[in-house]
């Protein structure tokens, strides 16, 4: 993310004490930002083809190819020190320090602790921004020839002294808010032009590229090379993809990004390209929930009514969308959702990169698949029939996906439990105030705690999985095209879902089970053709993480139009414990699973390590368009703003969730008349 902190003006008043510029300086930055909102493209796209060698080959005695499928996890989206607000953050990790985490390495994070995942990843990929990529690492090292334009003295040896106090934090924020309007003031001015950036990011793509290359291990873990392209809309609605390519023996110069075109539209024109000179990849939206709605709009860019080119191209480049991450999950909305329970999971209710409120209609990723059947039914047109990952956002290199073991996001801006707002920080009350900052606290039950935008909303989330032949680039890209696909909030919950005619008299215990779901039906992803005579039977089977908790329950969730309005249906379909849906709530019993908040002990011998069953819809309507998914969910866990509380001696904050229940998120299996998945084949 591009992240902008919306200060008070006293909070301004603070930071000019720290790095005054002149007014000059302050006019040529406002000219930038407004250019940025109201011009389209900055700088040409370079088209410029690179080729890198071939990656190595297929470790035989490490292959584990699977006819049926194996599942893996990853994160495919991770920055580190060359994004420039990672960097503006206090980042040093590199690339490659990213991929040595991933497998399960200690890193040292820029607060000087080390950071270690509990197991390691299947697969990475490292997506820095490709605006102005690597740029501030040259404006900050005083021996490059970026170094010496008068924009770059500011940012001189910027990591020298890292502290993470409040002053060091007021001079990040000025930091990584002022580069990109220095940056485009001086393109516009002449100072240099696009020549400059572009030697320079394609030094870091270089860099990010041989990075992933070189961590790449075929039937082991796998990297692909990968960068994030970051726009907005003028109401600031975030509009950002991830752009993951399926190999890197050719590849673009230089990644497209906001400074070539602020209309996602002209990146996937820039894909489209690509894929005619025979360079695969695709795009995956990221925050939908902080977009304000512009993410899964009825129109396109200009505001013309979606038809059928826009679809198919949407689709085409952008098979996938990110429904959790640090920044929140975007499955569905309490407003959106006011009959589902389970709807009020790490919300994130800001603008990304504000402190603005973010609407929820069209921010939502079961609202998006509605909206996809409300096109398609006035249109023959459905733009959102993607499937699901999550991933984490995390700008240290590092993912942060335990609850007990978080570390924040934003390297030493949210470090220590005092700056995400989890305990309290009376003591630095008087030094805010007498900077000139008292927005930046807030009073709870008596007690202060810092309120540094959004941070106590965020969570430590979330992982993309998928059904895939092996570990290679080929079997995971191939498995995220076709959308098979899943999310989880961090844990590593496996979930299938299969849906057929033919599925009826599956038996449950059989080992040919998944090999015969595949035979007769169809798997997440895709499209189940309607048949008029038959009533479709839907597999579930999930199985739990043996390190977090136990499974509580699976739900399917059914979305459909009815009279042009859309409806939603959770089911929960099975219960740990032996107990039984109630076949008039849809719901399960409670099972009794609980957290002592003194110590987040949790019941014991309550849950399920799998829930495998067969379901069919009570109130199917044969011929009725609609989507169905699978929702899983732990039984609950103390939060990771409770595990800080826990071991800071405090209490947890009464206005955060003392508990949360972790949970994965299939792909969606569509019920339609048309058979067209909007899937590309490679």
């Amino acid at each position: 993310m591009l992240f902008r902190v919306i200060y008070s003006t006293g909070v301004l008043t603070a930071i000019a004490l720290i790095s005054a510029c002149s007014g000059d300086q302050a006019q040529k930055r406002h000219e930038a930002n407004q250019y940025l909102r109201t011009t389209n493209t900055v700088v040409p796209a370079d088209n410029e083809i690179i080729s890198f060698p071939a990656p190595p080959e297929i470790n035989a005695d490490g292959r584990a190819f699977n006819a049926d499928r194996n599942a893996y996890f990853g994160d495919l989206h991770v920055h580190t020190a060359l994004s420039f607000d990672a960097a503006g953050f206090g980042t040093t990790a590199t690339p490659a320090d990213a991929y040595r985490y991933a497998q399960g390495e200690a890193i040292m994070h820029p607060s000087g602790f080390e950071v270690q995942l509990a197991q390691p990843l299947d697969f990475y990929a490292v997506t820095d921004h490709a605006q102005m990529l690597g740029l501030i690492n040259e404006a900050a090292d005083t021996n490059t020839a970026f170094s010496e334009y008068e924009l770059s003295k500011s940012y001189h040896d910027i990591n020298d002294s890292v502290d993470g106090g409040l002053l060091d934090i007021a001079k990040r924020n000025l930091i990584f808010n002022n580069f990109r309007s220095d940056v485009v003031a001086n393109l516009l001015d002449g100072t240099f032009n696009s020549d400059v950036i572009n030697s320079v990011s394609k030094s870091a793509w270089v860099e990010t590229v041989d990075a992933a290359n070189e961590a790449y291990r075929p039937g082991q873990f796998t990297t692909f090379a990968a960068y994030e392209y970051t726009t907005s809309t003028e109401e600031l609605g975030n509009l950002h993809r991830n752009v993951v390519f399926r190999g890197t023996d050719k590849l673009p110069a230089v990644p497209f990004s906001r400074l070539n075109s602020s209309n996602p539209e002209g990146l996937w024109n820039w894909m489209d390209g690509l894929r005619e000179q025979g360079i695969e990849s695709l795009a995956i939206p990221h925050n939908s929930n902080g977009s304000n709605g512009a993410m899964f709009a009825f129109t396109d860019w200009d505001g013309n009514t979606i038809d059928q080119e826009y679809a198919e191209q949407r689709m085409r480049n952008e098979p996938l969308v990110e429904i959790t991450q640090i920044k929140g999950t975007s499955d569905t909305h309490p407003l959106l959702s006011p009959n589902d329970e389970w709807a009020n999971f790490e919300i994130y209710p800001l603008r990304v990169a504000t402190a603005l409120p973010s609407v929820a209609p069209g921010g939502y990723v079961r609202d998006a698949w509605q909206r996809g059947l409300a096109t398609a039914a006035n249109s023959n047109a459905n733009p959102y029939k993607f499937g699901v990952i999550g991933s984490s956002d995390t700008h240290t290199a590092a993912a942060p996906l335990e609850e007990d073991n978080y570390f924040g996001k934003v390297s030493i801006m949210d470090a220590t439990p005092e700056q995400r707002g989890s305990i309290p920080a009376s003591f630095l009350y008087g030094t805010l105030v007498k900077l000139g900052m008292p927005d930046m606290v807030e009073e709870v039950d008596g007690k202060t705690y810092l309120n540094f935008p959004g941070y106590k909303f965020w969570g430590a989330s979330g992982i993309a999985g998928v059904w895939a032949e092996e570990n290679t680039r080929e079997a995971i890209y191939d498995a995220l095209r076709r959308k098979e696909t899943f999310a989880t909030s961090g844990t590593r919950i496996k979930v299938r879902f299969f849906a057929g005619y033919e599925l009826d008299e599956a038996e449950l215990t059989s080992h040919d089970l998944i090999s015969t779901a595949y035979q007769r039906g169809v798997t997440m992803g895709s499209t189940l053709p309607v048949d008029a005579d038959r009533r479709p039977t839907f597999l579930t089977w999930a199985l739990a993480d043996p390190n977090t908790a136990q499974l509580q329950r699976v739900q399917i969730i059914k979305g459909w139009l009815q009279d042009g309005e859309h409806r939603e249906q959770v089911y929960d379909v099975a219960c740990s414990d032996d107990l039984s849906v109630d076949t008039d709530t849809h719901r399960c019993p409670d099972n009794g699973a609980k957290v002592n908040l003194d110590d987040c002990s949790r019941t014991a011998n309550v849950g399920a390590s799998e829930l495998k069953t067969l379901w069919q819809d009570p109130d199917f309507v044969p011929g009725q368009e609609a989507f169905y998914y699978v929702r899983v969910l732990e039984n609950p866990v103390c939060r990771w703003s409770t595990w800080d509380a826990i071991r800071s001696g405090e209490k947890p904050r009464p206005d955060l969730p003392a508990t949360i229940q972790e949970r994965a998120w299939s792909s969606p299996i569509w019920y339609s008349t048309s058979i067209d998945d909007n899937n590309f084949v490679h």
